[in-house]
């Protein structure tokens, strides 16, 4: 398997769980009264939101069933701002679904999205009076209009750290030339960690990032397979003692790759879409890999890595965070549980030789501590992820 070594989430996987999405951003409301008997509601563009009888505030579930011959996604949504409270997807012909939301008084209306058709708006529904019953979080989707700027940014700042790498990557290149392997130990951190700021998760960079960071896994020869190349090939011969002239070649061929991938990425016109769901796969990696120690060839840098992570996932939020504001009541949250994460991780940093703790000498209670805020991270910027996806719209 590639540099993220698990396959791929589903492109949509993230909007399928909006509901609980929703749930998560509002974070810290009253628990939600029991849920009332919920009507069955026709999601075929023909008959979108029929069914629905009995309005009434808190949590509503609905039967959603697809009377069409094709797929159907449904939305909940506030037809005044476009908001969507709750949302299924890829509803089979004939096959019916369970939606959840919490509504307080208001007008609601079901949007149904068909095959290869327009959308269409069912009737409106109005729950009356006032109540002390909220509704539940609901977010105004994003298109891919609203994050092309994002985007466009966020890859011209993926653009300036490459061209950063490549003097990065000579000089562990000349260190190894020289003979001089603890300076090339030195500039071999300060290289990998220049690249693990790039967020390069789930095989973001394609072939040519495969090249660079890849590990041994699936390789048929493990450490002596002629596929074993980059900056994982060169820290096995940096801390496994191999002679700087066997090594140099390694190091010759890494150099190239770093090139060929700012060459490759130059190419490239990232999908507004993938996004979102980069900060949470950033992390998402770090939690599966450099904390697992999977990724570790003798460095003893994973705690390095998941720290140039932080930064990675800062990069991505930072170009959300307009977005984030209005739709994310998490944010502040977020923010300060990733620079706790990120104090806790400089705490390990070792003033010898620029080294880090090993994963293998923390003790248990703090690398559970560690492990628990990076899959606390991990979920709630599943949460981002969610709400940056772009949806369709009516």
């Amino acid at each position: 398997m590639r540099r993220s070594r698990v396959a791929r989430p589903p492109r949509r996987r993230a909007a399928a769980a909006v509901g609980a999405v929703l749930t998560l951003a509002g974070c810290g409301a009253a628990a939600p009264p029991t849920p009332a008997a919920g009507d069955s509601v026709d999601t075929s563009p023909h008959h979108c939101g029929h069914g629905w009888r009995h309005p009434r505030p808190g949590t509503n579930t609905f039967t959603l069933h697809n009377t069409s011959g094709t797929a159907a996604e449904v939305q909940l949504t506030d037809p005044r701002t476009g908001a969507v409270l709750g949302e299924a997807e890829e509803i089979g012909p004939g096959a019916v679904r369970t939606m959840r939301a919490r509504l307080g008084a208001g007008t609601y209306a079901f949007v149904c999205f068909g095959e290869d058709a327009d959308p269409v708006t069912g009737p409106a529904v109005r729950i009356p009076g006032r109540t002390a019953v909220a509704a539940g979080p609901a977010a105004v989707p994003l298109t891919a209009h609203d994050l092309i700027p994002p985007t466009l940014d966020y890859q011209q700042w993926v653009t300036t750290r490459m061209t950063r790498l490549v003097p990065a990557t000579d000089a562990l290149r000349a260190a190894v030339r020289a003979g001089d392997l603890p300076a090339a130990r030195t500039r071999w951190l300060a290289a990998h960690l220049a690249y693990a700021r790039l967020g390069a998760a789930y095989d973001a960079f394609g072939d040519a990032g495969e090249a660079v960071d890849r590990t041994t896994a699936g390789l048929p020869r493990g450490l002596r397979d002629p596929g074993f190349t980059g900056f994982h090939r060169v820290e096995h011969g940096l801390w496994h003692h191999e002679p700087p002239a066997t090594l140099l070649p390694a190091t010759d061929r890494l150099a190239r790759d770093v090139r060929a991938l700012r060459t490759a990425w130059a190419g490239t016109r990232m999908d507004p879409s993938d996004l979102g769901r980069r900060a949470h796969e950033i992390l998402e990696d770090t939690l599966r890999a450099e904390l697992t120690g999977r990724t570790d060839y003798g460095s003893g840098s994973g705690l390095a890595t998941a720290r140039a992570h932080v930064d990675a996932t800062r990069a991505v939020l930072d170009r959300l965070r307009p977005f984030l504001r209005t739709r994310y009541p998490g944010l502040p949250a977020l923010d300060r549980r990733l620079g706790r994460l990120a104090r806790t991780l400089d705490a390990h940093a070792r003033a010898d030789h620029g080294g880090w703790t090993p994963l293998a000498r923390l003790g248990r209670t703090e690398r559970a501590r560690i492990n628990a805020a990076v899959g606390d991270l991990t979920e709630r910027l599943a949460s981002v992820a969610a709400l940056c996806d772009v949806r369709r719209a009516p």
